[in-house]
């Protein structure tokens, strides 16, 4: 199948199909997807749902995350991906691309290129990591008035509100603030940074919508399997920039090979080969498409040579 010939195969649109999952037994598990391929494996490996972190699409641009991404930049983004897999996307739409009104054009953007559910949080641009320090918070007011306009906007898409509060006002302050963005209208909440057990159980207690878990490598929240997470009380858990992050040392390791050696030999072994890439992204769906492209032959393996022992090129 290509998406050429089943765009419109499920009955469901992707935010009441998110719902549909959440409704399910057990903790919807998400891994991030920074690109379409990254997405495809992501089905192929039996995912039903997937996140596009703002952190991971701005650094597969070579851009800091701090909100410099443009709105136009991510939709392509979301668009591509879920093109590609069709599956339910949660998008990480940072502080939601301005106030009020901006906040509903992005509304309207995501969810027609494929959204199901928007993460909007609750800094002052510039924003940063919810796990780096001095983030800059706007009021609980400004904040709800930009969930409330969210929530007006939508068709299905779900709203996910955002605290960083945790790190400045305290554990407290940040249900305070999360209560108040359900009031407002938010479908799912998500406080970022959270340092341990204790601070995610009285939180999935305490508020009154389904809580989402960030499993981001690296920052300041525990390392937690998502069934350790889900009798915590989160109903859902991301993987952000896992993808990105891999991908990345992968291609770091490549380079610096090819440098010291003027060859990939070394490297075949790690290497998706042709027949599986194009499995992966169904080429050979595509060609059939079309009678008068005859079906490619993918040539065969060769055996890998041995190891060079070329020095810095």
């Amino acid at each position: 199948m290509t998406w050429l010939t089943d765009s419109d195969a499920h009955n469901q649109p992707p935010g009441v199909r998110l719902t549909q999952l959440i409704a399910q037994q057990g903790i919807v598990r998400i891994p991030g997807a920074h690109n379409a391929l990254a997405g495809l494996l992501a089905k192929r490996a039996g995912f039903e749902c997937l996140y596009v972190s703002g952190a991971a699409v701005s650094s597969s641009m070579g851009l800091p995350d701090l909100g410099i991404m443009t709105l136009e930049e991510l939709s392509a983004h979301v668009r591509s991906i879920y093109r590609a897999t069709q599956l339910p996307l949660v998008v990480d739409a940072d502080t939601g691309y301005g106030e009020a009104i901006n906040v509903m054009r992005t509304v309207q953007e995501l969810e027609s290129a494929g959204a199901a559910a928007m993460q909007m949080e609750d800094q002052v641009l510039p924003k940063k990591c919810g796990h780096l320090n001095n983030k800059r918070l706007i009021s609980t007011e400004d904040m709800c008035a930009k969930v409330a306009a969210a929530r007006k906007a939508r068709s299905h898409l779900r709203i996910i509100a955002r605290t960083d509060a945790v790190d400045g006002e305290g554990l407290e302050s940040a249900i305070d603030r999360l209560n108040r963005y359900i009031e407002a209208g938010a479908d799912l909440v998500f406080a970022d940074a959270l340092k341990d057990e204790a601070s995610i159980r009285t939180l999935t207690q305490r508020v009154g919508a389904p809580v989402l878990a960030n499993m981001a490598e690296f920052g300041r929240t525990p390392y937690f399997s998502a069934t350790e997470l889900e009798v915590m009380g989160c109903r859902l858990v991301i993987w952000p920039a896992s993808s990105l992050r891999i991908a990345a040392r992968a291609m770091d390791q490549l380079y610096q090979g090819l440098a010291r050696t003027g060859t990939t030999h070394q490297f075949l072994e790690d290497m998706v080969d042709r027949s599986e890439l194009y499995d992966v992204i169904g080429y050979f769906d595509y060609e059939s498409l079309d009678a008068s492209v005859a079906r490619s032959v993918v040539p065969p393996k060769k055996a890998v040579p041995p190891a060079a022992d070329g020095g810095a090129t």
